[in-house]
């Protein structure tokens, strides 16, 4: 991509410019380090540093031009200075049109939500390749273009990131774009570019306070994505909401929403609903029945939880007017996603699932399904990230010791705070949560606590071990260090066996 700065300037009408204008411009960066020459430089006063500071390091490594909100001083010659009155709005404007606008080339879903995006989204890939589609996934686990996997930082890349990844999914012939819009995307404006075609709403349960600060604001930064369905100036036409009407929040949600609607549930009215859900340990049955008719689904994957994924999936795909009998052969198909209610099997007697449940109602959720398929106890191995929603910690813990027989209450991602701390605010939900015969041991090692669990597991039992799911890392006080459950797992049965 290239464009004059001259042109990127007559974006901001009211920018100062001082400089030269007539320039190309090869790249566009706000982290210094990432600046190639020919960058324009925009300085974000960011959370932890300010791009305003780092100017010289980005003039040395061959930047022509800055856009910044302050007055700097020592400016090095020959380098442009832009001046602005806010730096996070102008690089919304000028980063998707130096991109060439690459959403209005695309298909583009967005799946949004505190839990299930990960698996709507993977589900939602293989209907569309089913279907004869190419398509780029935008999420948790990892960026893919088609095949290729492209490394991942945030469940929603930065503004320019995310802009220069869909023009390359764009080159790469794409269709279809699959992508997981988090709360903290929405409200810092990192999807600002983007036009999507369907916008899917999952649930809202609590998660992210620690950054939203109120249940409110959680839920008013998810409803952008339908608002902007309906929005002036849009480029593309035929926009649809895809809402879970079970939820408590699907009024708000479908308020917001000035498009076409697709509602879904398994309680309430909705124009997709479930029936006859038969969950067992190796898959899940149940029909799916609304105005399009009729879709029987035999899968591999189980929980009511997935139902909810797959109802949210076969909305947006009919949405797509993608045929009903491709969609169920890409259903009945499809086998799991990584770290989500993921089995591991070593050789063990007993079963252990790995997933990434990391809120009250995510955990809730795989410990109901564990429920209804144990045939003996249910072992829970869990922790709570430091740094994060200190509420969540004591609801999470009464929930590990209402539905688990033995719970082992460890470190997720501690970040910068005191582990024993942590399982000392989950520790007193586990208290309110425990009745007569069950147990719990609070181990801050997540390798000491799995191996614990794996330990006391006898046959027929179900270990479930939560939190971190496909992450193969933990984030420490002072360090980040390898850790991958599944990883640890095999090699503790290993070492048993």
């Amino acid at each position: 991509m290239s464009k004059t700065l001259q042109e990127l300037v007559a974006l901001l009408p009211n920018a100062l410019v001082q400089g030269e204008t007539n320039i190309p411009i090869k790249a566009l960066a706000h982290d210094s380090r990432q600046v190639v020459p020919g960058t324009l430089f925009v300085c974000i006063a960011g959370f932890h540093t300010d791009g305003h500071n780092h100017i010289m390091q980005a003039y040395s490594q061959g930047a022509v031009a800055v856009i910044v909100e302050k007055n700097v001083e020592n400016i090095p010659a020959g380098l442009t200075v832009i001046t602005v009155s806010a730096t996070r709005e102008a690089i919304k404007v000028i980063t998707p049109y130096f991109f060439d606008y690459p959403s209005r080339k695309l298909r583009m879903i967005g799946v949004t939500g505190t839990n299930g995006k990960t698996t709507t989204t993977y589900l939602l890939r293989s209907i569309l390749q089913e279907a004869g589609f190419k398509v780029g996934v935008i999420g948790t686990i990892q960026n893919s273009i088609g095949t290729r996997i492209v490394p991942t930082k945030n469940t929603t890349p930065d503004v320019i990131d995310l802009q220069s990844l869909l023009a390359e999914m764009v080159a790469s012939g794409m269709d279809y774009v699959v992508m997981e819009v988090s709360s903290h995307a929405l409200a810092l404006e990192r999807v600002a570019g983007c036009e999507f075609d369907v916008g899917i709403f999952t649930n809202m349960t609590r998660d992210h306070l620690d950054f939203h600060i109120t249940f409110e604001n959680y839920l008013a930064a998810k409803a952008t994505l339908f608002q902007s369905l309906g929005g002036e100036g849009n480029y593309k036409q035929n926009k649809t909401a895809v809402i879970n009407a079970d939820d408590g929040a699907a009024d708000f949600i479908l308020s917001r929403a000035a498009c076409k609607k697709i509602t879904y549930g398994i309680n309430t009215t909705a124009d997709l609903k479930a029936e006859h859900a038969d969950i067992q340990a190796t898959g899940t049955r149940f029909d799916i029945t609304g105005s399009f008719g009729h879709i029987p689904l035999d899968l591999k994957i189980t929980g009511l939880f997935n139902v909810y994924n797959v109802l949210s999936a076969v909305g947006a795909a009919l949405a797509e007017k993608i045929d009903s009998q491709i969609i169920r052969t890409a259903l009945e198909k499809f086998q799991s996603v990584p770290g989500r209610f993921e089995l591991v099997n070593a050789g063990q007697p007993f079963s252990i699932i790995v997933d990434y449940a990391h809120t009250p109602d995510g955990l809730e959720n795989i410990l109901k399904t564990a429920q209804q398929i144990a045939k003996q106890r249910i072992i829970v191995v869990f922790g709570c990230g430091g740094d994060r929603d200190r509420t969540k910690r004591p609801i999470m813990g009464r929930l590990a010791a209402e539905y688990g027989n033995i719970v082992i209450a460890t470190s997720d991602n501690p970040r910068s705070e005191d582990p024993e701390a942590i399982l000392n605010e989950i520790e007193t939900g586990i208290n309110l949560g425990l009745s007569a015969g069950k147990i719990y041991e609070k181990i801050s090692d997540r390798r000491q606590a799995i191996a614990r669990a794996l330990q006391l597991a006898a046959s027929d039992d179900i270990v479930i071990i939560a939190g971190k799911g496909h992450e193969n890392y933990q984030i420490l006080k002072d360090r980040t260090i390898s850790f991958d459950d599944k990883e640890v797992v095999k090699e503790i049965i290993k070492e048993m066996i």
